[in-house]
C-alpha cells in the first residue's frame, strides 16, 4: 500500500512540473521581445525537456549537481580537438568510423573482463576492416558513460506491478522495486566515478606499448574466437600484418611506435543534462565550452526537437556532436537542426548517424541525403542498423536479426553511391562477451537458443562471434562499393 502511494505521489509531482514546464514554454516572450541571452550549460532549464524524469529531491539534486561540477574532467579539450581533427579526415574520405559499444553501461558490469573484452572485440574488428579496407579507422567506443538511455514509456509492467520504466543506471536502478525505480541523484557522481575507472583502464590498455601492439594480436584474442567461422582467414590476415610489420622494423626501426598504441575515443548519448551540463565547461586558450564527460556525445532520435532541452544544450559545446536520425521526422527539421548545432558548418563537427531499419531506408534515405547536399551542409554519414531493426520474439524477447543488421548496412552503401554519396562509418551496439541476444550469423543462433545467455538490461547486442562475422562483410561491402 506504501509503494503504490509513493508511486501515486511520484507521478502526481511530475505531472505538476510537466505542467509548469508547458506554461513556461507557451508563455515565452516573441523572439522579437527576447533579450539576447548568453548561452550557458544550464540554459536548457528554460527549454522543455524530455526523456528526463522528475528527481523527487531537488535539495539532492542540487547537492549532487554542485558535487560533480567540482571533479575533475574524465577527458581533455586537446584530445577533443584532436578528436574533430580526424573527424574532418573522414568527411575528406581519408578514413572511416567504427562506432561501437554497450546499448547501456550498467555499474556492476563495470568490471575489467567486460571492459577488456569489449577493447578485444573492437580491437579485432578495426584490424579486419583497415586490412581489407585499406583506410584508417576512427575508432569511438561506446563506453565511459552511456549509462542513460531513453525509454517509450514513463512507466512499465513488472511481475504484475506497474512501476517507473528503468532508464539507466545513471538514472535509477533495474531491480523491479518502486525504491530501485525511484530517479537518485546520488547516481550522478557514481555514473562520474564508473566512468573514470573504466576510462583509466581504457587508458592504460591502449595508450602503453602492451595490449595494443600489432606485434602481439594474440593480446587481444578471445578464447572463443577459434569457433567462428572466420577464425583461419583472421589467423592469415594476422600473420601476414605481422610480416609486414618485420619488413617495416627491418628498413626504419624508428618509425614502428605508432604499431604499438591504439586511439580511442569515448562517446555516450548527451540524455541526462545534469549529468553532462556539470562537465561542460570553458578551458583556458580556447574558446567556448567543452563537455569534458566524453570525447563525443550524440542526440538521440527522441531528444531532436529544434526547441527541446537537449538541442539548447548541445548547440553551445565544442565536442563532436552525432545526431541519430530515424522515423518519424521531417526533412526540413532536421536540416535547420543540423544548421542550429553547426551554425558555420564546420567540417568533422555533425556526424549524422542514419536509423532507419531495413524495411523503410529506400524511401527515406535518399531524399534525405538530396536535401542534406543541396542545402550545402557539411555532415560525416554513418549508420546505426541495429535500432531499426528491433523486435520482439513470440516469447515477448527483444531482439534483432543479424541478417536485418547487415541488409541495411548493404542497402546503406548502395543508396550513397547511387547519390553520389558517401557512407563513412558505422554504429554497432556490441559486447565481447558470449552472449545471445541477436538471432542468425555464422553460428545460426535460433530464437530459442535467446534465454540461454540473455545479459542486456535494455537493447540486445551483437556478440563476440556476430561482431567480428559483421566487420568482415563491411570490408567486403566496401570493397564492392570501391570496386563499382
Amino acid at each position: 500500500m506504501l509503494a503504490k502511494s509513493a508511486f501515486k505521489s511520484y507521478c502526481q509531482h511530475s505531472l505538476e512540473v510537466y505542467y509548469s514546464v508547458l506554461y513556461i514554454y507557451i508563455n515565452q516572450p516573441t523572439m522579437s521581445e527576447q533579450r539576447q541571452t548568453e548561452w550557458h550549460p544550464l540554459t536548457w532549464k528554460e527549454k522543455p525537456v524530455q526523456q528526463l524524469p522528475v528527481y523527487p529531491n531537488q535539495e539532492r539534486l542540487d547537492s549532487k549537481f554542485r558535487e560533480l561540477k567540482s571533479l575533475p574532467p574524465l577527458v581533455t579539450s586537446w584530445e577533443i580537438d584532436e578528436l574533430k581533427s580526424k573527424l574532418r579526415q573522414v568527411a575528406d574520405g581519408e578514413a572511416f568510423i567504427l562506432q561501437g559499444g554497450d546499448c547501456a553501461e550498467s555499474f556492476d558490469r563495470c568490471t575489467d573482463t567486460t571492459i577488456v573484452n569489449t577493447i578485444k572485440v573492437l580491437l579485432q574488428m578495426s584490424l579486419v576492416m583497415i586490412h581489407q579496407m585499406d583506410i584508417p579507422l576512427v575508432r569511438i567506443a561506446r563506453l565511459a558513460g552511456q549509462y542513460a538511455k531513453p525509454r517509450s514509456n514513463d512507466t512499465e509492467m513488472v511481475n504484475g506491478i506497474e512501476l517507473p520504466t528503468y532508464r539507466g543506471d545513471l538514472i535509477n536502478g533495474f531491480e523491479p522495486t518502486l525504491e530501485a525505480r525511484m530517479p537518485n541523484p546520488d547516481r550522478l557522481v557514481e555514473g562520474y566515478q564508473r566512468a573514470a575507472l573504466t576510462l583509466n583502464f581504457i587508458r592504460s590498455l591502449t595508450e602503453s606499448s602492451g595490449f595494443a601492439d600489432l606485434h602481439h594480436p594474440e593480446y587481444w584474442e578471445l578464447d572463443f574466437m577459434k569457433q567462428n567461422k572466420y577464425a583461419g582467414e583472421y589467423a592469415e590476415m594476422v600473420k601476414s600484418i605481422q610480416s609486414s610489420i618485420r619488413f617495416v622494423e627491418s628498413i626504419s626501426p624508428n618509425r614502428i611506435l605508432s604499431l604499438k598504441q591504439v586511439n580511442f575515443y569515448t562517446s555516450h548519448e548527451a540524455l541526462n543534462l545534469y549529468y553532462e551540463a556539470a562537465q561542460t565547461r570553458k578551458v583556458p586558450h580556447r574558446n567556448g565550452f567543452f563537455n569534458l564527460s566524453a570525447h563525443m556525445v550524440w542526440l538521440g532520435n527522441r531528444t531532436r526537437d529544434l526547441g527541446s532541452a537537449h538541442v539548447e544544450y548541445l548547440k553551445g559545446i565544442q565536442n563532436p556532436i552525432g545526431i541519430k536520425v530515424g522515423p518519424p521526422y521531417e526533412v526540413d527539421e532536421i536540416l535547420k537542426l543540423i544548421e542550429t548545432l553547426n551554425p558555420t558548418n564546420e567540417k568533422g563537427k555533425i556526424v549524422l548517424i542514419s536509423r532507419y531499419g531495413k524495411s523503410k531506408i529506400a524511401d527515406m534515405l535518399p531524399k534525405m541525403i538530396r536535401e542534406v547536399k543541396r542545402a550545402g551542409l557539411s555532415v560525416i554519414w554513418t549508420c546505426d542498423p541495429m535500432h531499426g531493426n528491433t523486435f520482439s520474439t513470440d516469447d515477448s524477447i527483444k531482439t534483432r536479426n543479424f541478417d536485418d543488421i547487415i541488409t541495411e548496412i548493404k542497402h546503406t552503401f548502395q543508396i550513397h553511391k547511387a547519390e553520389g554519396s558517401k557512407l563513412k562509418g558505422v554504429h554497432l551496439e556490441l559486447t565481447g562477451n558470449n552472449v545471445t541476444e541477436c538471432v542468425g550469423g555464422a553460428t545460426g543462433l535460433a530464437a530459442e537458443g535467446l534465454k540461454d545467455n540473455y545479459e542486456t538490461y535494455c537493447d540486445p547486442r551483437l556478440n563476440y562471434e556476430q561482431s567480428l562475422e559483421m566487420a568482415f562483410l563491411i570490408a567486403k561491402e566496401w570493397q564492392s562499393y570501391k570496386a563499382g
